[in-house]
C-alpha cells in the first residue's frame, strides 16, 4: 500500500499520502461500485479516507467498513470522520440540524464506531460550528475527552475560522483543520492556513476541483443542465460571468497538464498541495475511472514556473478570489508563534544560508508546513512536555539548546527563523 509520498499530519503520529479519498456522495449503503472504488484507491497507495456520519445518513461510513473488512489490519488506510450534523432517523424530514452538545457527540462517536466496525477512529472532526447555541469550549473539550479516553487518535475542526482555531488551541491542540480550498476558492489562504502552519495543525483541503469546475469536462452546457436538486445550480460560481471566468481559469490549467502529462484535475489538486501549510487534499470518486483521473496528483510537484503561470491565469481570467499565490518572508517569530514584521537586523545575514538571506523565499523552497528547510532540521518534535518555554505556543515544536542552520551555528537570537506567508 505504500510507495507514495507521505506528509506528517500536523504533529500527530500519522503520516498520510498527499491525497485522500473523500466519501461525500456515497449515499446507497449497498453500492458495490463505491466499495470497489475504495479498494481500488487503497490498492493504488492512498492511505486515508475521509467520510462523515451525515454522508448518506450513515451509508458512507458503512460502505467504508464493507470495503475495508477484507483487508488485513496492516493494509487498512486511516479513517477520518466527522460529527455535528443530525438527521431525522425516521425519514419524516430531510432537514439537517447542526448540534454540538457533549451528549450528542458522545452518542455520535459510538454510532460511528459501530458503523465503521472499528475500536478507534483515527481522526474525529467537528463538521462545522453548531447552530444550537453550544459554545466552542463545550464541544472541543468533549472531542479532547474522546482523545484522552482512546476512542479517537486525533481531533480536528472542519469549516472553522482562524479565531475559532485559536480559541480551541487555548484549550487543547487542534490536530487538523478541514477547509474548502481550491484555485477558485482561495479565501482560507489568508488566515486559516497560515495559522495552521504556525501551530503544528495539519490542513486537509476539501473540494480542490471546486465541485467539478476544475475538472476536465465541465462546460457552460453542463452547468445549465444542473437540476434544481443539485446545490450547485444555486451557487454564483456556476452562473453567468463568474462561471465564464472560472471555466477560463480551468482551461488555463490544460497546458500545464500537458507539460507534465497528467490530467487537469491532477494539476488543480497539486496546486492546493503546493501551498505551504496544506498537508493533504480530499478528492471524491464513486467509480474507479474517476480515481484514475486524479491519481497522478499523489506525486505531482508543480514547478515555480507552473505556479507563476497559474497565478498569471488567475489575474488574466479573474477566476476565483485573491490571494493568487504565496510569497514567503523570513521574519522572527515570537515565542507565542505570532508572525512579526521585522527581520534579522541583529544578526549578520551573510552568516546565514542563501535561502534565509533572501528577503523573498519562493514557495518551492519551503516544506509543506512553511518552515525554511535548512532550519527544519534544527527543530525536534515534543508532544510530552507542553510547558517548555522555548516552544512556539501550541506548535509542539521545540528548539534544541544550540541553534543550527544547515551546518552552520548562528546566534541564539535567530532561533525562531520561520516562514511568513504573504500574498500576491
Amino acid at each position: 500500500m505504500s510507495g507514495q509520498p507521505m506528509r506528517p499530519l500536523g504533529i500527530s503520529d500519522m503520516k498520510i499520502t498527499r491525497v485522500g479519498l473523500g466519501g461525500a456522495g456515497w449515499d446507497a449503503c449497498d453500492d458495490k461500485q463505491v466499495i470497489e472504488t475504495i479498494r481500488h484507491a487503497v490498492d493504488n497507495g492512498i492511505n486515508w479516507i475521509d467520510t462523515a456520519a451525515v454522508y448518506g445518513r450513515g451509508c458512507s461510513e458503512r460502505l467504508v467498513a464493507k470495503a475495508l473488512a477484507a483487508l488485513p489490519t496492516s493494509d487498512r488506510p486511516y479513517v477520518f470522520t466527522k460529527c455535528g450534523h443530525i438527521w431525522d432517523e425516521t425519514g419524516a424530514s430531510t432537514e439537517l440540524r447542526k448540534v454540538g452538545t457533549p451528549s450528542n457527540i458522545r452518542r455520535e462517536i459510538d454510532d460511528s464506531l459501530r458503523r465503521l466496525g472499528v475500536e478507534r477512529i483515527d481522526l474525529y472532526q467537528m463538521h462545522c460550528p453548531p447552530e444550537d447555541g453550544t459554545p466552542l469550549t463545550a464541544y472541543w473539550e468533549t472531542l479532547l475527552e474522546l482523545k484522552r479516553t482512546g476512542k479517537v487518535n486525533a481531533v480536528g475542526l472542519s469549516n472553522h475560522g482562524a479565531g475559532q482555531l485559536a480559541e480551541a488551541e487555548a484549550i487543547g491542540h487542534v490536530d487538523s483543520l478541514q477547509p474548502p480550498f481550491s484555485a477558485i476558492r482561495r479565501e482560507v489562504a489568508r488566515a486559516e492556513i497560515p495559522w495552521c502552519a504556525d501551530h503544528g495543525t495539519g490542513v486537509l483541503a476539501y473540494s480542490p476541483m471546486q465541485a467539478g469546475l476544475l475538472s476536465d469536462g465541465f462546460t457552460r452546457a453542463r452547468a445549465e443542465a444542473l437540476g434544481k436538486d443539485d446545490w450547485r445550480s444555486a451557487v454564483a460560481d456556476f452562473q453567468g460571468a463568474k462561471l465564464e471566468r472560472n471555466l477560463a481559469l480551468a482551461e488555463s490549467l490544460r497546458p500545464i497538464a500537458r507539460r507534465h502529462e497528467v490530467s487537469v484535475p491532477s494539476v488543480a489538486t497539486a496546486w492546493t498541495l503546493s501551498w505551504p501549510g496544506v498537508t493533504g487534499a480530499i478528492v471524491g470518486g464513486r467509480r474507479t475511472e474517476q480515481v484514475d483521473g486524479w491519481l497522478s496528483a499523489l506525486r505531482l510537484e508543480l514547478t515555480a514556473q507552473d505556479l507563476t503561470d497559474i497565478a498569471a491565469a488567475m489575474e488574466r481570467t479573474g477566476g476565483g478570489h485573491r490571494p493568487r499565490a504565496p510569497r514567503l518572508r523570513h521574519p522572527l517569530s515570537s515565542p507565542a508563534g505570532h508572525r512579526q514584521d521585522r527581520y534579522l537586523r541583529d544578526t549578520d545575514k551573510t552568516d546565514l544560508p542563501e535561502v534565509v538571506r533572501s528577503p523573498i523565499v519562493p514557495a518551492d523552497a519551503l516544506t509543506p508546513t512553511g518552515v525554511i528547510p535548512v532550519a527544519q532540521s534544527c527543530w525536534k518534535r515534543d508532544t510530552t512536555d507542553r510547558r517548555n518555554t522555548t516552544r512556539s505556543k501550541g506548535s509542539g515544536l521545540v528548539q534544541s539548546a544550540t541553534t543550527c542552520m544547515g551546518r552552520r551555528r548562528v546566534p541564539k537570537l535567530a532561533r525562531d527563523v520561520r516562514a511568513t506567508v504573504e500574498y500576491a
